[in-house]
């Protein structure tokens, strides 16, 4: 009996990929173009991960529902422009690269699943060199954005793994719900933007506070 497909899902803000500062950076250019209230810096990372119109809706709250568009599509401006600065810089956490390295040799199935649109996570692949390891890409351009299942759901059904053998890993509450909706095995990370607690308390099967115990993690998760 051979042995069966293992799924590692990745999430890539806050998981893989450390933005935050970016992110930040464009949301506070956005108010400051269209002249509206930015909100505090503490608050931005709370919706890293969300699609982008509900993240920025959480955002302004009180903007004028006919400008939520424009704050979008400048949004989007703003972060195609900062990409293309020659001083742009959006590195990966430490270690994470060699982690899927590691988990591709050990003959895991990698994926991604992203409240980015595909553009941001194709320039994440291409910035990385890393579309070889990913089988699998899920953003919100073809899937219900987190916490809906769908991303998991629609990684499952393209490479075949079943949910005991698929593990959804991300720095959210988000990602722990969207994963335990799809019935797949959730992973949370320490280092990304919403604490341990609230991780352990969306239901995450566990909890990793250094890169280093990824791998370990995933292996036991799946088994």
């Amino acid at each position: 009996m051979s042995d069966p497909l293992r799924l590692a899902v990745f999430d890539l803000d806050g998981t893989l990929v450390d933005s935050r500062a970016n992110i930040i950076r464009a949301v506070e250019e956005v108010a400051r173009i269209l002249n509206v209230e930015c909100p505090h810096v503490s608050v931005i990372p709370r919706v890293i991960g969300l699609s982008l119109d509900v993240a920025l809706t959480r955002l302004f709250p009180h903007v004028d529902p006919k400008v939520h568009k424009e704050l979008e599509d400048e949004y989007r401006r703003t972060f195609i422009k900062m990409r293309t600065a020659p001083d742009f810089d959006e590195p990966m956490f430490a270690g994470t690269a060699e982690v899927l390295k590691k988990l591709v040799k050990d003959g895991f199935l990698l994926g991604i699943a992203t409240g980015k649109a595909r553009r941001g996570a194709n320039h994440f692949l291409d910035r990385h060199g890393l579309h070889d390891h990913f089988v699998t890409i899920q953003t919100v351009d073809n899937c219900q954005g987190k916490p809906h299942p769908d991303m998991v759901l629609k990684a499952m059904a393209e490479t075949g793994a079943d949910p005991a053998h698929t593990v959804m890993i991300g720095d959210t509450s988000f990602d722990i719900e969207m994963a335990l909706a799809a019935k797949a095995q959730a992973l949370g990370v320490a280092w990304g933007n919403h604490p341990v607690a609230e991780l352990a308390g969306a239901g995450a099967h566990r909890v990793v506070d250094r890169v280093d115990d990824l791998a370990h993690a995933i292996r036991a998760l799946t088994r």
